[in-house]
């Protein structure tokens, strides 16, 4: 792997989505920041970046270098900006690119690694295989079920959580964080093998 990683948080900007299903990435992403002290902050790509050193290695040195990153554009638009972030920091996005993602077709909460193969109808994911002309990228999943009744799917996505799952979304959150650090720290097989026998 040539450079850093990257770690690509999936949302749409703004205060009116920042609490909707469909911007989890977005909200793993801070919850890593907070970690690290750091904060988001607009780069020349078309994305904020934060530069920050994730987990921990044997010996307790701290862990690799990580760019985290989300895009400053909506959703079905963040191929561009993703490949511009991996060229900047001359990211391989075959071994050094995560995208972490909302999954409708997981139960809300489950959390689910996986490489390549396809979008699962996700626009975002969609537009970044385009962009980077390959799926073989490593995606965190984050599920949140599927909408009730006849609720439309692209509604159910643009909906916020309600307040009697905040609360076991706040667990869920952290929990991705913690399998963020894995996969940087350990290697995407040990993270996926730790994540899904967990």
């Amino acid at each position: 792997m040539n450079g850093p990683w990257l770690v690509v948080g999936l949302g749409n900007p703004g205060a009116r989505y920042a609490h909707n299903r469909h911007n989890v990435g977005h909200m793993v992403l801070d919850v890593l920041a907070g970690r690290t002290g750091s904060r988001l902050s607009s780069h020349k790509t078309r994305a904020q970046v934060a530069e920050v050193r994730l987990g921990f290695l044997p010996g307790g040195v701290p862990g690799p270098r990580v760019i985290l990153a989300r895009t400053t554009g909506y959703m079905n638009e963040s191929g561009g900006p993703v490949k511009e972030v991996c060229r900047f920091y001359d990211v391989d996005p075959v071994t050094g690119l995560l995208v972490i993602h909302d999954d409708l077709d997981l139960p809300p909460n489950m959390l689910r690694l996986k490489h390549g193969r396809g979008e699962g109808g996700h626009n975002g994911l969609r537009s970044i295989s385009r962009a980077l002309g390959t799926r073989d990228y490593a995606r965190l999943r984050i599920g949140v079920g599927r909408p009730p009744g006849s609720q439309d799917p692209a509604d159910f996505v643009l909906s916020d959580f309600p307040g009697r799952e905040r609360e076991e979304l706040a667990v869920t959150l952290e929990q991705a964080a913690d399998a963020v650090e894995q996969v940087v720290t350990d290697g995407f097989t040990a993270a996926q093998q730790r994540l899904h026998t967990a």
